[in-house]
Formats: structure tokens, sequence, C-alpha cells
């Protein structure tokens, strides 16, 4: 078992609650929340505290080649666990990361499997590979690997094309995705352009991420049926460079890309009237770095309001994980403090003064 970064001794907190603003005293013992009062409880600074932070796209186990040594993971969940990060929805990883749950140091995890991406049509050494007709079985292999998620690739470059084109047959779409539901699984699909979203969200898909192909139509049809979007801005913010790569091979796929970077911050602003929740999401692994939470939320919020960003990163992520999302009595002791009010700089959340997971306040 990791070992804890700080002993584990009862504390004390003076601080506005988030969301419920109210300026409240709370203790922690035994790794839960109460509001009596604890004997020799240590005072913990911070102004402002709520529930742990959520990264709901994230890939520990995950670098640039593939699967990453133990060390390596230990590593990037640190870094994660340092940011405020406390829950993370793993978004798929090509190795069994079930060890790490044994640690008290790293992020609580709630997996999807392994990325499923069609032959030859993704990142190589990512994903589990196979054909539209093997799809629908591989979703239950990973349903069955993971803790009630499944996460498919439902679109990527096409070089027969030139562009983005979806992976799968809108048949076999609808067919996993039902199959998926029958074994309790939600679903979680990677989408940039426009055709495939639209398929996976008529067949009823739980979460988009990225998203940034999404219509006024397929908007219109998530608010109807409850999906979310975990945008991920801050990868979408590589749609330039990604652009530039592809530029002299595929020049469609590079103007897809501007066009779809372009557009991205009004996609996701009409998201947000429309109702939609949001997931905030770093897609940290492979290419991206660990620990910027902060920077999906302060980018976030610049299209929908610091309480719906912090939200995306916190509470309203936690409940609807189904993990506990209150800072009520009886909770467990998985929250974040800072001196600085977030809902008047998302910044503050680089800036935490205390991060304590079940109970023990980490250094």
């Amino acid at each position: 078992m990791g070992q804890p970064m700080t002993e584990s001794r009862p504390l004390h907190l003076r601080a506005t609650v988030l969301p419920a603003e109210e300026s409240r005293e709370l203790w922690v013992t035994d790794g839960l929340i109460t509001d009596s009062p604890v004997r020799g409880a240590e005072t913990v600074p911070g102004a402002y505290v709520l529930p742990g932070l959520v990264d709901a796209h994230c890939h520990i186990g995950l670098g640039p080649d593939g699967a990453v040594d133990r060390e390596t993971a230990i590593s990037q969940a640190r870094t994660d666990v340092a940011s405020g990060v406390l829950l993370v929805r793993d978004a798929g990883v090509p190795t069994d990361t079930r060890w790490l749950d044994a640690r008290d140091d790293v992020p609580k995890i709630i997996r999807c499997g392994r990325h499923i991406a069609r032959s030859r049509r993704y990142i190589r050494n990512y994903a589990v590979e196979v054909e539209p007709d093997d799809l629908v079985a591989e979703v239950e292999r990973q349903a069955a690997a993971g803790d009630g998620w499944v996460k498919v690739v439902g679109d990527w470059i096409d070089r027969g094309l030139g562009d983005l084109a979806p992976l799968w047959p809108t048949d076999v779409v609808v067919a996993a995705v039902a199959r998926a539901h029958e074994l309790g699984a939600r679903v979680a699909v990677h989408t940039f352009a426009e055709e495939a979203v639209a398929d996976w969200v008529a067949a009823g898909v739980d979460c988009v991420e990225h998203g940034t192909g999404l219509t006024d139509e397929v908007i219109t049809a998530m608010a109807a049926q409850g999906t979310v979007l975990d945008p991920t801005l801050v990868q979408i913010d590589n749609f330039p460079t990604f652009a530039a790569q592809g530029e002299e091979k595929f020049p469609a796929y590079a103007k897809h890309m501007r066009d779809l970077y372009d557009r991205s911050f009004d996609t996701v602003g009409k998201c947000v009237d429309a109702g939609i929740g949001l997931l905030a999401g770093s897609d940290a692994g492979g290419l991206r770095p660990h620990g910027t939470i902060a920077d999906e939320v302060a980018l976030l919020a610049r299209v929908a309001g610091a309480g719906t960003a912090l939200g995306a990163a916190s509470w309203w992520a936690r409940g609807w994980l189904g993990a506990p999302a209150e800072l009520t009595p009886g909770a467990p002791a998985d929250l974040v403090l800072t001196d600085d009010d977030p809902r008047q700089d998302p910044t503050a959340l680089k800036r935490l003064t205390a991060v304590v997971r079940d109970g023990r306040r980490l250094a």
C-alpha cells in the first residue's frame, strides 16, 4: 500500500463550503466529515472548500508510445492528486491499473477499460482494435473490464479520404450502445467531426468526448436525452498543431481541424444554453501532461461561467459519476481548499492550500 504523505489525524475546517456557499465549521475524523467538534483537531488553512476535483477524461498509465511502467503511472497519478484531482474517470488505457487502488496517495479511479478503435484507424498501441463485426463483442469484454463505462473511438482520420471519418457503420453503433446498456454500462465516445457524433447521439450514447463537430440538431437531441459533454478544451487547443502536421498530405483534414477549432467555444456555448451537462477533462496521458485540470476549468469558465465550470470539475461531476458529491456529515472527506474564491477567479485552483483524501491531508 502507498505510504500516506502525512499522518492521519483529526482535521478542522473553517471555510465557505461550495456549492452551498455557507460559511461553516467542519471536522474530519476516521476519514469522514462531521459537524461535531473533535478534540485535538489540526486546523487546515483555506477560506473556501469544495469536494475533491474530478478529471473526467484522464489516462493514468498511458504514455506517448502506449502503456507505461508502474513508476511512471504512479508519478502521473501523484501529479494529478497534487493538483487536487481526487477522482478520475479513466478514459481508456492499454494496461490494468487496478493495483493503484491499493495506494492512498493517488486519485480514486473509475475505469472504462481499454479504448475500442477500428483496426489501423487510431494511435498505435493505445486501443484494442477490431473490425465492425466484432465491436459488440468487444464492448461486452470492456464492460466487464471497466467500472461501468466503455470508451469507443467514434471517428479518426481516414487516409484514403484525407479527412476525419466515422469508424463504424450506423447499425453497429446502435447495437454497441444497446448492448452496453443491457450490461449496465455507460458509453463514452471520442468524436471530433460532425457525422460520427450524430450517429452515436442518435444511438443514445451517454457522454460525448471532445464533440467539436456538434451541430445545432445534435445538440438538441443531446439535451433531450440527457447526454453529457466532456469538451476537453485544453486538448482542442492542439487542433492547429494537428492541422499543421497533416497539412502537406491531408489538406482537407487540416482545414477541417482548423474550422472545428475556430468554432469550439461557440459549440460549447450552445451546449450550455441547451442545458447539457458538462464534465471537465484534461485528456492527460499520451501527449498531454497530467495535473492540468485547473487549466480546463479556466477555459470552461470563459464560456460557461465559473460556477458551472467548477461543478464540472467537482460536485456536479461527482454526482453524475456516482460518487459522493457534497461535504455533508458522514460523507467521505475528499476535499480541496483555497484561500481565494474560485467562483471569482477559477485560477485559484492552481493555488490550493490543502488537499485531503479520505481524511488525510496530503502534502
